[in-house]
C-alpha cells in the first residue's frame, strides 16, 4: 500500500514538475512575443481615451471597464481560437494577415495625418448630438470595441509569429498570458489618463500649496497630454504598421525595401555611443516612411472608390 502511495506521490511530482515547466516555458514566451508587439499597444493605449472622454465623471471609468471586458472578449473568445486554428492548420497564413492589419494601421495613420493636413474638425456630428446620453455611450464602446478587436487582433498575430516554432499548448498558454497582461495595463493606463483632471481638481483643493500646485497642473495639462497621445498614437500606427510590412516583405524575399530598411539601421547603429537606439530610430523611421507610402496608396484608392459610389 506504502509503495503504491510512493509511486503516486512520485508521478503527482513528476506532473507538477512538468507543468511548472511549461508555465516557464508559457510566461518566457509570452514576455519575448509581447515586447515584438509593443508599438500596438502604444497605439491602442493613445488610442482608447477618447472614447472615453465628453462624458460625465461618473460614466468615464464605466465606459473604460466595458471597453476592457470587450477586450478581453476580443481576445478570449475570438482571437485566441483563431489563432490556435491558423497554428495548427494554416500557419503560412500569419504573415500575409499580419501584412493586411499592417496596410490597415498604416491607412488609419495616414488618414489622421490628411485631416490634420485639411485642419478637419473631427468633434461630435449632428447625429451624435442627436443621441441620448445612454445612446451615445453604447456607440462609442461599440466602436472603442470594434477598434480594440483590430488592433489587439494585430497583438495576438505578432506574438503568434514569435512562438510558431512552440507547441500549440505553449503557444495557447502565452498568448492568453500576453492577452491578459496587456489588457490589464492598457485599460489600467487608460483608466488613468481619463481620470487624471478629476484627481487635478481633487489636489488643487487641498490646503498643501503643493498639492494645489500639481493639481491645477494636472488639470492644464491633461489637454496637452490628450494631444500628446493623439500624435504618439499616430507615429505608433507608421511605425508598427510599415514595420510589419517590411517584416512581411523579408519573409517572403521580396527585397530591396527590407534591405534598404536594414542597411539604414546598420548605418545608424556604427555610431559611437548611442549606436543601439540610432539603430532602433533608424529603422522606425525607415518603417514609418513605409507605412506612409502604403497608407497614402490605400487612402487614394478608398477615395476613388468612395467618390464613384
Amino acid at each position: 500500500m506504502s509503495s503504491g502511495l510512493v509511486a503516486l506521490l512520485d508521478d503527482v511530482a513528476a506532473i507538477a514538475k512538468l507543468a511548472a515547466t511549461s508555465l516557464d516555458d508559457m510566461t518566457a514566451a509570452a514576455g519575448k512575443a509581447g515586447s515584438k508587439a509593443v508599438g500596438v499597444v502604444v497605439d491602442d493605449t493613445a488610442v482608447t481615451p477618447g472614447y472615453a472622454m465628453g462624458f460625465t465623471p461618473d460614466r468615464e471609468l464605466p465606459i473604460v471597464g466595458k471597453i476592457a471586458l470587450g477586450s478581453l472578449a476580443n481576445k478570449f473568445l475570438i482571437l485566441l481560437p483563431g489563432a490556435l486554428l491558423l497554428s495548427a492548420f494554416a500557419p503560412w497564413a500569419v504573415t500575409p494577415i499580419l501584412m493586411l492589419g499592417g496596410a490597415y494601421l498604416s491607412f488609419e495613420a495616414t488618414e489622421k495625418i490628411l485631416e490634420g493636413l485639411r485642419h478637419e474638425d473631427t468633434g461630435d456630428q449632428p447625429e451624435e448630438l442627436a443621441l441620448s446620453s445612454a445612446e451615445l455611450e453604447k456607440q462609442k464602446v461599440t466602436g472603442a470595441i470594434r477598434t480594440d478587436l483590430i488592433l489587439s487582433a494585430e497583438i495576438m498575430a505578432i506574438s503568434l509569429a514569435d512562438m510558431a516554432d512552440r507547441p500549440l499548448a505553449v503557444q495557447a498558454g502565452g498568448l492568453a498570458i500576453v492577452g491578459l497582461a496587456i489588457t490589464i495595463g492598457v485599460y489600467g493606463v487608460v483608466g488613468l489618463i481619463v481620470k487624471m483632471d478629476d484627481i487635478g481638481l481633487h489636489l488643487a483643493g487641498r490646503r498643501s500649496a503643493a498639492a494645489r500646485t500639481i493639481g491645477r497642473g494636472l488639470v492644464k495639462g491633461m489637454p496637452v497630454t490628450m494631444d500628446l497621445l493623439t500624435r504618439v498614437g499616430t507615429a505608433a500606427m507608421l511605425w508598427v504598421g510599415g514595420g510589419i510590412i517590411v517584416h512581411g516583405l523579408e519573409h517572403f524575399h521580396l527585397t530591396p525595401i527590407p534591405q534598404w530598411a536594414e542597411a539604414l539601421r546598420h548605418a545608424a547603429t556604427s555610431i559611437s555611443v548611442v549606436g543601439p537606439a540610432a539603430g532602433w530610430l533608424a529603422f522606425a523611421l525607415a518603417s514609418a516612411a513605409v507605412g506612409l507610402v502604403v497608407g497614402g496608396i490605400v487612402a487614394g484608392v478608398m477615395h476613388l472608390v468612395h467618390k464613384r459610389h
